[in-house]
């Protein structure tokens, strides 16, 4: 608010104040026969107007000058010389014209305004870098690590690795403040111990099933999750679905089923290493829940990704040391090396892979931070689409039209599913 300057007034000079309207009067203690006309101020109707109390207090060295308007104005009152003229005022008008001044704060209203617009726009094309970051990763896990099992049979060993350069960028992030370091305590590790083995599992059997049936096929079946998700979350949450969510299951059940019987690439060890990835991942969102529930222990989605994966690596080392061995050595590369790809590209290929996998889990968790649990889903059903042409586009995938059929009923039922959980709210409120 603009305040008034009362510069040509000594500031030894008090005021009484008026019990009918907010004027400033000067005190009749110096001379009872001198009279000035009220100086009256006031503001539009936007604003309130000023106590008197708060002006009491003001002098003119504390106040800027600004230009205000006045009451006619013909003597005023002077403690040293009496009457005297006023000085440094000007009749601009009569009482009418110009008994308020306004104090206008549009500009200030039209810059927020502005900086709202700007600042929607820049948190719409970080979300949109996001997304775009999201889909690109996995396109391109997809197809390294496709091509890395195609002739490297050795799931654990590959599961292990990514999990090792995931880990490596985990403490790289701990290390630099990127993310803040977690303070962990043995309780909490405890809790987090069942959602690491989850871990291991679903992306061992993902890996399983990418290296026995192509990554379309793959990613058909792993688009029965929403399946999966609600029958843990009835058992173990007691999260009962409504009718509309069973009935969007349907769609994506049948498209599934139709889908693997027109397969050429089928074979039951992809199909069912495919399904135990559903079955895992889908224990791990139910166990997080029930982890992320307790207020006084829960952390960012982040943070627990993170812990996940450190501790998944260290699991995992000894099981892939007593079950596969490390075949990471020049032997076993060179016999994988003569199926097709040679020894440097198998090793690029699986640090690729080994990046793009920790940095699509990280990039979703992010994602997931920005934007409603509906919305990260129903980007996910358009993910998995994306990945699903990529592939097959990529490898030269033969596909029948029956087969292409039962892939779109199978994705057009998860986004159905993803958009009737939002109304699932609203039906419980009512």
């Amino acid at each position: 608010m603009q305040s008034a300057a009362f510069s040509p007034l000594s500031p030894s000079v008090t005021f009484r104040k008026s019990r009918r309207s907010h004027k400033l009067i000067p005190s009749s203690g110096s001379s009872s026969g001198s009279r000035s006309d009220p100086i009256r101020l006031s503001v539009s109707s936007r604003t309130d107007r000023i106590p008197p109390d708060a002006v009491s207090g003001l002098s003119a060295s504390a106040l800027p000058r600004r230009s205000w308007f006045s009451s006619p104005v013909s003597s005023s009152f002077s403690p040293v010389s009496g009457p005297r003229p006023w000085s440094g005022v000007h009749n601009f008008g009569t009482d009418r014209e110009s008994d308020r001044f306004e104090v206008r704060a549009a500009p200030v209203l039209e810059v927020s305004g502005e900086g709202e617009q700007s600042g929607s726009l820049s948190r719409t094309l970080e979300l949109g870098l996001l997304f775009g970051l999201w889909y690109i990763f996995n396109i391109y896990f997809n197809i390294y690590n496709k091509q890395v099992l195609k002739v490297f049979h050795y799931p654990t060993n590959a599961t292990l690795v990514q999990l090792a350069v995931g880990s490596v960028l985990v403490l790289f992030m701990w290390t630099f403040n990127l993310h803040k370091r977690p303070k962990v305590s043995g309780a909490q590790l405890l809790a987090i111990l069942p959602l690491a083995v989850v871990h291991i599992l679903g992306n061992f059997f993902t890996n399983m099933s990418l290296g026995k049936v192509s990554v379309s096929f793959t990613h058909t079946i792993k688009a029965m999750e929403p399946f999966f998700s609600v029958i843990l979350s009835a058992m173990f949450l007691g999260e009962m679905p409504t009718p509309w969510v069973v009935g969007s299951l349907v769609p994506i059940v049948g498209g599934v089923a139709l889908a693997s019987m027109t397969e050429t690439s089928f074979n039951w060890a992809g199909f069912w290493s495919a399904m135990a990835s559903n079955l895992t991942n889908q224990s791990r969102n139910v166990l997080s829940k029930k982890v992320m529930a307790n207020k006084e222990d829960s952390m960012d989605n982040i943070t627990l990704f993170s812990i996940i994966t450190v501790m998944s690596f260290f699991l995992l080392f000894p099981v892939t040391y007593f079950t596969e061995g490390f075949k990471y050595a020049p032997s076993f590369l060179q016999s994988a090396a003569e199926s097709g790809i040679n020894v440097k590209q198998l090793l690029t290929r699986s640090l690729l892979a080994a990046l793009c996998f920790h940095a699509y889990q990280q990039v979703s968790y992010m994602i997931l931070q920005r934007v409603s649990p509906v919305t990260h889903s129903v980007g996910n059903c358009v993910k998995r689409v994306v990945v699903i042409v990529s592939s097959v586009i990529f490898f030269k995938t033969a596909v029948l039209f029956i087969n292409s059929l039962g892939t779109g009923i199978a994705l057009a039922g998860v986004f159905l599913y993803s958009r009737v959980k939002r109304i699932k709210p609203k039906q419980k409120a009512a």
